[in-house]
């Protein structure tokens, strides 16, 4: 068991985790290539000709193709040129034993990853597979951070922090969904959190080591959105993998979901149900193995009412909902979200923390916040970089850090005048909301001189 894994460790963990089909017309070149494989490789299928590797393709996706260029019939090259046409969505290996020019040259053309001259060691062949498939991993992995980074991906990172009932009642329904491959729509108003709700998800679960990709549906025109996510076979026989291939084996979240357009709900909702994707313009389609993650903050309802979003679909999608609440609803979460921004702002900018009395806490926690922890998280983003927190925030408070958000009787004091404000101002009204006497709410008024 050891000396296998250290065979494994010798060619790295992509070889580990590999689905390779070996295609050669001669059974003993066949086993050979399999016995070196097998104990190294995730998955190792065998065909003995271009018709049953073209059989089995329709059927099973790999991550690479061992393909033999002489073969009764057809040449490998040939056949990796009909493939592109239906649509070839693994990387291949040519292994001949005639490197004459023309051959490479065509070779490159169709995007062969490399050569293997026949005869071949083991470690030949195994040293040319790694580094195939190393390279294929970090094209996907370039993909998806220029993916991230155009969609501004990296402001919705972290945890889901907070104490307030509400968002310990989402964590724990996070908590018992990561182990399951049920989809979930997380809903609520811009900035609520929920792809980072999303990632904790993933992040809980036994994907998390694989891929988390977000799209954005509004954020793509209609026009190129089935390209972005199914993949594209053009005119040339040219292919370009989509999200849904690069993000597969991981978790796909769909952000907007209400915005995308109607030709592509009908390709998702055959997505959900088969688990299979038809890149646009091939024949085949691939098979996934992918957990969907859907957010809107439109009334889904509404829209399938009004004809905009599929019925069928938004019955499909909404098998567990989890409703992210707004800010105003979380007012005990709002200081320690204020404080942990302006630490990792501070940081991150090099800049000066600001410190955080008891009167901008209290201003904070009383405001009403329509962007949510977006709004706050730009506000202390911007303070920092200014130098100074907003006028109409700004306070003369003598008490800041741990005591100013830890001591009871403030904790008491921003609590009160948040459900008073609820309130409009009526004391009765609160005091009944917070379970006490009025009199009780009008003393601790008076102390802090209200």
């Amino acid at each position: 068991m050891m000396k296998n894994s250290a065979a494994r460790d010798e060619y790295g963990e992509n070889l580990a985790a590999a689905s390779i089909l070996v295609i050669d017309d001669e059974p003993g070149m066949r086993n050979f290539l399999t016995k070196i494989l097998m104990p190294r490789c995730k998955r190792v299928e065998q065909a003995a000709s271009a018709i049953e590797a073209s059989a089995i393709l329709d059927q099973a996706h790999f991550d690479l193709i061992i393909l033999d260029n002489i073969m009764p019939g057809k040449t490998g090259l040939e056949w990796v040129q009909e493939q592109r046409r239906v649509g070839l969505f693994a990387d291949t290996i040519l292994v001949t034993a005639y490197a004459d020019l023309e051959t490479a040259i065509q070779a490159l053309r169709l995007g062969v990853a490399d050569f293997v001259l026949k005869p071949f060691r083991a470690n030949q062949i195994l040293n040319s597979v790694a580094r195939a498939l190393d390279r294929k991993y970090l094209r996907r992995e370039n993909y998806l951070l220029k993916h991230e980074l155009s969609a501004e991906g990296t402001a919705a990172r972290g945890r889901l922090l907070g104490k307030s009932a509400a968002i310990c009642q989402a964590r724990e329904m996070l908590t018992r969904l990561a182990p399951l491959p049920t989809p979930v729509l997380f809903t609520g108003a811009s900035g609520t959190g929920k792809e980072i709700a999303a990632r904790t998800l993933h992040s809980l679960s036994e994907r998390a080591a694989m891929p988390f990709v977000a799209v954005n549906c509004a954020a793509i025109a209609p026009d190129r959105i089935a390209h972005e996510l199914f993949g594209l076979v053009d005119e040339q026989d040219r292919r370009k993998d989509g999200l849904f291939l690069h993000a597969d084996g991981g978790t796909l979240f769909l952000d907007e979901v209400a915005q995308m357009p109607d030709q592509v709900q009908a390709a998702l909702l055959r997505v959900l149900e088969d688990q299979r994707i038809r890149p646009v313009g091939a024949e085949r389609e691939i098979p996934l193995n992918l957990r969907f993650l859907f957010a809107t903050n439109a009334d889904l309802q509404q829209a399938v009412a009004a004809g905009r979003f599929r019925a069928d679909l938004y019955h499909r999608i909404n098998v567990v909902e989890i409703a992210m609440p707004p800010l105003r609803e979380r007012v005990e979460d709002i200081v320690e979200l204020a404080a942990l921004f302006m630490e990792q702002f501070s940081t991150r900018l090099g800049m000066p923390a600001l410190e955080l009395n008891e009167e901008t806490l209290l201003k904070f926690s009383r405001y009403d916040w329509p962007g949510n922890v977006r709004e706050l998280r730009n506000l202390i983003e911007r303070s920092v970089i200014l130098g100074e927190i907003p006028e109409e925030f700004s306070g003369t408070g003598a008490i800041t850090g741990t005591a100013a958000i830890e001591t009871l009787d403030l904790v008491t004091q921003r609590h009160i005048m948040h459900v008073l404000d609820a309130c409009e101002g009526n004391r009765a009204e609160a005091a009944r909301r917070l379970g006490v006497s009025r009199k009780t709410v009008d003393r601790k008024c008076a102390s802090w001189g209200f």
